[in-house]
C-alpha cells in the first residue's frame, strides 16, 4: 500500500490571526493537540490494517472465475479440410459469461486466432443462451460449462506434420461485480492425408454441443407492431411447451419485460415489449427457443419481416390461487341466479318451490337434491366440453353454445315446449305442477329443471364468476373441471337449501286450485324467452333462417297439441297422437342444415345503445390508439341479456352519449354473438372467457381499464372523465 503526504500551502493573509493564536498554545490547547494526534495515529493504523486485509482477500480470490481450454474434435486434419475446435468455458458457480448479444449489460467472449499461414477460422457458433435478470436489466449468457465451437480450415497445400493453433481469448465474467479475464491458449494439431477418427467420448461431447446450436427456422415468420411487438411463427406449439425470443439486436425488445405466448391460426405468436429501435426495424432477427414439457430445448434462428399477424389468443397467468378461484366460483354461481338472463328460468323454479308447500321434508329434499344434481352435472358437462374443444385447438369460451344458430334454434324450441307444457297443452310426468309433482316422477322433473336452467343461464357471466373462469381455462383439465363443479354447486345452492330447510317450506302456501292459474301465468316468461332466442337467431343469420324457425315452432306446437290430446284418449287414438311428434323428430336432420345455411360469422357493430359504433378489430383499435383517441370497447353478444341490460341502462344514457361526443371517444363493439377469433383473443388477453367485458383505453396509456360487469352510467362517466 502506498501512502502519500500532502504539504499544505502557507496560509493566506486572512488567516494570519488564526496562525498567531496557534503559535502560543494554552494548556487546554496542548491536551486537545495530544488527543488529536492520538486519534490520528489510531485512524491511520486502522486504515493500514484494512488495507492489509483487503490486499490479502484480493490475493485469496485472485483465482480466475473461468477456466478455459481448447478441444479439437480430432487429432489431425486433412489438407484443405476443416476441423471443429471448441473453446470450453468452465464457469465458477454463481458467475456467468455472455452470449453474442449480452443484453442490457455485459460483453461477449472474443477469440483472436493466430494460425499458421493459409489457415482460416470461421465465426463463433453460439449455443442458445439463458436469461440472466439483474435487477431492472436482462442479460443473456451462460452458466456452468459451455462450449463455443469454431470451424478451422487448413489450406489445400498444407504440409503433413504438426502445427500449433494459438488463441487469445478474453471474456467478461460477472456475479455481483464484473471482472474481465483473458488467457492465451495453444492447441497442437496434426496435418495428415488420412485423419484419424475422433475418440468416442470426444465425439459424444461435440454431438451434445451441436445439439445446443440453433438451426434455421423451417417455418414462416413475420412480425407486426400492434399492442406491443408481435412475432408470428408458423408452427403449432407442442402441448405444454413454452417459447422465448432472444434478439440479435440489443435494442429490438425490452428484455426484462415478460413475453406472452399465444395461439393463432397456423402457428403461435410471441408478444414482446418493443425496444428503442423497434419502429425502425426492417427485420426482426434472433432465436426462438422452444422448451418442451420434458425440459428438452430446441432453438431456431429467425429473420422475420414486417407482415400481417393473425388474431391471437393469449393464455393469461392468473394472480389468484386455486382456493380463491373455487371460492369465487361458489359466489359467482350464487349470484348467477340473480342475473337478467336467468330470470325467465326462475319461472320453473318458482313453480317447483310453490309445489313444495305442505310437503313432507323428505319429498322436498329429494326434489331439491335432484335439482342440484342436474345443475352440477350440467356445469360439469359444459366444463368437459369446453376443455375438450380447447384441447382440440378451438378458441371457445363461456357461452359458446349459443354462438351456433342450430343450438339457438333448439333452445328456442325447447323453451317454447316448456311454455306449452306450463299452459297445459300437454303433460310431462314430473315437470308439471299439482298432482304431477306429487307423483314419483317429481325428482326426475327436478333434475331436468336443473339441466335446463344451466343450459339457458350459462351464457351470462356474474361477478366473481369471470375471474374463476379465467383462472380455470388456463389450468390443467382437473383444476378446470373443479372450478366448473364449484360453479354448479353455487348455482344450485339457494334452491337446494330452500328444499332442505323445513322452516322455510312451511311459509309456502299449500298446493291447491291456485296452482293451476299460477302455472299458466308462469308460461309467459317462457314464451318471452323463446321470442328472445328467435331474435338472437335473426341477428346471427338472415331473415330466411328466422322464417324456418317460426315454421318449425308452429309444427312443433301442433305436434305437442296432438300429444296432449293423445294423453286424454285411450286405445289406438292414444298412440296415434304421438305420430306427428315422431315425424318431427325424424325431420331434424333435414331441418338443421336449413337453419345454419346463410349464417355469417362476420364482425358486426350490433349494440342496444344509441352511441354511434364501429365493429371491433385489433387493427382498428391500433389505428385509433395511434391517433391518441380515447377508445371504449364493448364486448357483447345478442344472447347475453346482461349485456343488453347494461347497454340500455348504462350506455344508452344521455349523459354518457354527451360525454362520448365531447371527448371524441371511439366506440368499438366486439360482437361475440357468433364465434369470432378476434373477440375471443380480446377476452382471453384480459383474463375473461365470456361476455360482457368493458374496456376503456385513455389516450397515452398502454393498458386498458376494465370496468365492472354490472355497469352504471356513473362508472362510465368516471372512466371517461379520468383521461
Amino acid at each position: 500500500m502506498q501512502m502519500r503526504l500532502h504539504l499544505c500551502p502557507p496560509p493566506h493573509e486572512g488567516e494570519a490571526g488564526i496562525v498567531a493564536q496557534l503559535s502560543s498554545p494554552t494548556l487546554a490547547d496542548n491536551r486537545r493537540s495530544r488527543y488529536s494526534d492520538r486519534m490520528a495515529r489510531i485512524i491511520l493504523a486502522l486504515i493500514f490494517a484494512l488495507g492489509l486485509v483487503s490486499s490479502a482477500l484480493a490475493q485469496i480470490d485472485s483465482a480466475p472465475k473461468v477456466h478455459a481450454r481448447l478441444i479439437a474434435e480430432r487429432l489431425d486434419v486433412a489438407p484443405g479440410g476443416t476441423i471443429a475446435v471448441a473453446l470450453e468455458e468452465d464457469i465458477r458457480p454463481g458467475w456467468h459469461t455472455y452470449w453474442r448479444n449480452p443484453g442490457d449489460a455485459g460483453a461477449p467472449t472474443e477469440i483472436k486466432w493466430t494460425l499458421p499461414p493459409g489457415w482460416s477460422a470461421g465465426p463463433i457458433q453460439w449455443p442458445y443462451p439463458k436469461e440472466l435478470p439483474v435487477g431492472p436489466l436482462m442479460d443473456y449468457g451462460y452458466e456452468g460449462k459451455v462450449w463455443l465451437l469454431t470451424e478451422l480450415r487448413a489450406p489445400a497445400d498444407a504440409r503433413a506434420g504438426a502445427v500449433a493453433i494459438n488463441a487469445a481469448v478474453d471474456w467478461l465474467v460477472c456475479q455481483q461485480v464484473c471482472i474481465p479475464e483473458d488467457t492465451t491458449l495453444t492447441l497442437p494439431l496434426g496435418v495428415n492425408a488420412t485423419p484419424s477418427p475422433p475418440y468416442a467420448t470426444v465425439a459424444a461431447q461435440f454431438a451434445d454441443a451441436r445439439a445446443r446450436l440453433p438451426v434455421p427456422s423451417p417455418w414462416p415468420t413475420r412480425f407486426a407492431l400492434r399492442d406491443g411487438l408481435e412475432l408470428f411463427v408458423g408452427s403449432r406449439l407442442p402441448a405444454e411447451a413454452t417459447a422465448k425470443f432472444f434478439p440479435f439486436d440489443p435494442d429490438a425488445i425490452k428484455g426484462i419485460a415478460p413475453q406472452d405466448v399465444g395461439s393463432a391460426e397456423g402457428g403461435f405468436v410471441l408478444r414482446l415489449a418493443p425496444g428503442k429501435q423497434a419502429k425502425a426495424t426492417r427485420a426482426l432477427s434472433g432465436l426462438v427457443e422452444i422448451v418442451a414439457r420434458d425440459g428438452s430445448t430446441r432453438a431456431y434462428t429467425v429473420e422475420a419481416k414486417p407482415g400481417a399477424v393473425p388474431p391471437v389468443e393469449f393464455a393469461q397467468a392468473s394472480d389468484i390461487t386455486l382456493p380463491v378461484a373455487l371460492l369465487f366460483a361458489l359466489f359467482g354461481g350464487v349470484i348467477l341466479n340473480l342475473m337478467p338472463c336467468v330470470l325467465p328460468i326462475l319461472a320453473m323454479k318458482a313453480l317447483a318451490v310453490a309445489s313444495h308447500g305442505g310437503k313432507t321434508g323428505g319429498q322436498a329434499a329429494r326434489e331439491g337434491i335432484a335439482y342440484g344434481v342436474g345443475a352440477v352435472a350440467s356445469f360439469a358437462g359444459l366444463g368437459m366440453l369446453v376443455v375438450f374443444l380447447r384441447a382440440g385447438g378451438a378458441a371457445v369460451g363461456w357461452g359458446f353454445q349459443l354462438q351456433e344458430p342450430i343450438v339457438v334454434a333448439v333452445f328456442a324450441l325447447l323453451i317454447f315446449a316448456v311454455g306449452l307444457n306450463l299452459s297445459g297443452v300437454f303433460e310431462i310426468p314430473g315437470v308439471g305442477a299439482g298432482d304431477a309433482l306429487a307423483r314419483r316422477g317429481g325428482s326426475l322433473g327436478a333434475f331436468f329443471t336443473g339441466v335446463l336452467a344451466v343450459a339457458v343461464a350459462a351464457p351470462c357471466t356474474a361477478p366473481f364468476m369471470a375471474a374463476a373462469l379465467g383462472f380455470a381455462l388456463t389450468q390443467d383439465d382437473g383444476v378446470a373441471l373443479g372450478v366448473f363443479v364449484a360453479l354448479g354447486i353455487g348455482f344450485a345452492a339457494p334452491f337446494v337449501l330452500l328444499a332442505l330447510w323445513p322452516a322455510l317450506l312451511r311459509l309456502i302456501p299449500k298446493p291447491g286450485a291456485w296452482m293451476a292459474t299460477f302455472r299458466q301465468l308462469l308460461a309467459f316468461p317462457m314464451y318471452a324467452t323463446a321470442l328472445w332466442l328467435a331474435w338472437v337467431l335473426s341477428v346471427q343469420s338472415d331473415p330466411g333462417q328466422l322464417v324456418v324457425l317460426l315454421i318449425a315452432a308452429l309444427l312443433f306446437a301442433f305436434a305437442l297439441w296432438t300429444v296432449g290430446a293423445a294423453q286424454q284418449a285411450s286405445g289406438w287414438r292414444r298412440w296415434l297422437g304421438y305420430v306427428p311428434l315422431l315425424l318431427g323428430l325424424l325431420a331434424i336432420p333435414k331441418f338443421a342444415p336449413m337453419l345454419d345455411a346463410g349464417s355469417t360469422s362476420a364482425a358486426s357493430s350490433h349494440t342496444a345503445s344509441g352511441i354511434p359504433a364501429e365493429a371491433y378489430s385489433q387493427a382498428r383499435l391500433d389505428t385509433l390508439r395511434a391517433q391518441n383517441r380515447p377508445v371504449f370497447v364493448n364486448a357483447t353478444a345478442a344472447w347475453c341479456v346482461t349485456c343488453m341490460v347494461n347497454e340500455r341502462l348504462a350506455l344508452d344514457d344521455s349523459r354518457v352519449r354527451a360525454a362520448f361526443a365531447a371527448h371524441r371517444v371511439a366506440y368499438l363493439v366486439a360482437d361475440w354473438t357468433r364465434r369470432n377469433t378476434e373477440v375471443t383473443s380480446l377476452l382471453s388477453t384480459h383474463g375473461r372467457s365470456g361476455v360482457p367485458l368493458y374496456l376503456y383505453y385513455p389516450p397515452g396509456e398502454s393498458q386498458a381499464r376494465i370496468l365492472p360487469q354490472i355497469l352504471t352510467p356513473d362508472e362510465v362517466l368516471a372512466a371517461v372523465a379520468s383521461r
